[in-house]
């Protein structure tokens, strides 16, 4: 068979380096659950919050979609940039947090934040280059940046203090051939926000050392308490801040598939490198989103009433509290921070405090098969040692869970932590 593979030019796969998805992982410990278990399976390493009650979209947005498609007017292909009005409408939703206003120009409509992410890498990348992603990161920028042939450099992001980027790693990484750094705000998967001052060092940082700002703020906006969402855009006079956006999460509309790549750069230093004009030309061999849908955007940016958000929002924060507390009351796990926004948090697993624990994943495996619960694994975002688990779902799942999860550990626990001492990290 290898021969045959060689002469068609083909190689094992299982020889190739392909990269493990979350995807895989999630199935992989999926395939230890136990079906004769006749409790619910509860999936807290799931990416989509829509199958839940709790989480459906905004009945303006389905109006909008309707609207869209009984005008007749959005039948045909769109513009390989995006549809003009749909372009104007991100712009202005977006000029309403920045000190400089956006034109539909700065705009570029795109099949979800997975095709600007892949957009930009693709665009960027050159012989010699390196790209600087937090760890932990979204994974497709790691498995991007490989395929294009960018040296991926991460600098890590510090529990200690809130998830703050290690900004004396970017300096000391960052060199000639570092093309840009990726900052991701609300922080996925760590769920904290970043404070204006420590964004406004990171502008600063990059601005010394020549760098891009590629901003992801997929769950812009959605935040708790206190907390106030600053796009990096602000410090676009000071370095180009490229942002990737899109309607998946603060609408909760993933399966649409719109989202956007927006220029924050007065100084017009994107333009005249030809980075905008490579940003065209990628756009112009390929896919668009439905034209249908992007016809829906000003309508579902216009109506879509505050009430909607702020309910997601506080049950997002109710789920998050109750995470973070529970998480704590488990001698084994720790989580260093209360989520602040995002729709994720960290987890931090101590195996020495377990029998026959070899790592997280060795815990999430035996974990779904004994109690049913699903847990991802910190290597698929990059950080060993820790787990990751997703707040958007009921509520009272949560609970349910996590009562599986300490059973799970009193059985697993040493003895010389069946007693429930406390693990600080």
């Amino acid at each position: 068979m290898e021969s045959k593979l060689v002469k068609w030019g083909l190689k094992n796969e299982k020889e190739g380096g392909v990269s493990v998805t979350n995807r895989d992982l999630i199935k992989k410990i999926s395939e230890n659950l136990n079906k004769n278990d006749p409790r619910s399976i509860i999936n807290l390493g799931n990416g989509d919050p829509t199958p839940f009650p709790s989480f459906k979209t905004t009945l303006v947005a389905e109006e909008a979609l309707l609207n869209s498609l009984h005008s007749n007017s959005f039948n045909g292909y769109p513009h390989p940039y995006g549809v003009s009005t749909a372009r104007r409408a991100v712009a202005n939703h977006l000029s309403g947090d920045l000190p400089h206003k956006l034109s539909e120009d700065d705009v570029f409509i795109t099949s979800g934040a997975s095709q600007a992410i892949e957009l930009l890498l693709t665009i960027l990348a050159r012989p010699g280059a390196n790209v600087l992603l937090p760890r932990p990161v979204f994974p497709l920028y790691k498995a991007r940046a490989e395929l294009v042939g960018l040296e991926v450099r991460q600098f890590d992001l510090l529990p200690q203090r809130d998830w703050e980027v290690d900004l004396d790693a970017v300096e000391a990484m960052a060199d000639d051939g570092t093309i840009a750094m990726v900052v991701i705000n609300p922080g996925y998967p760590t769920g904290n926000l970043f404070t204006l001052e420590h964004m406004q060092k990171i502008a600063e940082t990059a601005q010394r050392k020549g760098i891009i700002v590629i901003a992801d703020e997929v769950y812009r906006h959605i935040v708790f308490e206190s907390q106030e969402f600053i796009p990096m855009g602000i410090f676009g006079s000071l370095t180009p801040i490229l942002t990737v956006g899109s309607l998946s999460k603060r609408w909760l509309i993933p399966g649409w598939r719109v989202g956007w790549i927006a220029a924050s750069d007065p100084n017009r230093l994107l333009s005249t490198s030809g980075i905008i004009e490579s940003i065209q030309k990628y756009l112009c061999m390929t896919s668009s989103p439905a034209t249908l849908i992007q016809g829906a955007i000003p309508e579902i940016f216009e109506r879509t009433p505050t009430d909607f958000f702020d309910k997601i929002v506080v049950t997002l924060r109710e789920s998050a509290e109750k995470c973070y507390r529970l998480t704590n009351e488990i001698p084994c796990i720790t989580c260093p921070t209360k989520p602040q926004g995002c729709m994720f948090v960290m987890i931090k697993l101590n195996v020495a405090m377990l029998e026959g624990i070899v790592d997280e994943l060795d815990f999430c495996c035996k974990l779904a098969k004994e109690e049913s619960v699903i847990l991802l694994p910190g290597i698929g975002v990059g950080l060993k040692g820790w787990m990751r688990v997703t707040f958007a779902i009921e509520p009272s799942y949560i609970d349910d869970a996590f009562g599986r999860i300490k059973a799970f550990y009193l059985r697993h626990a040493k003895k010389s932590y069946s007693n429930g001492s406390s693990f600080t990290s």
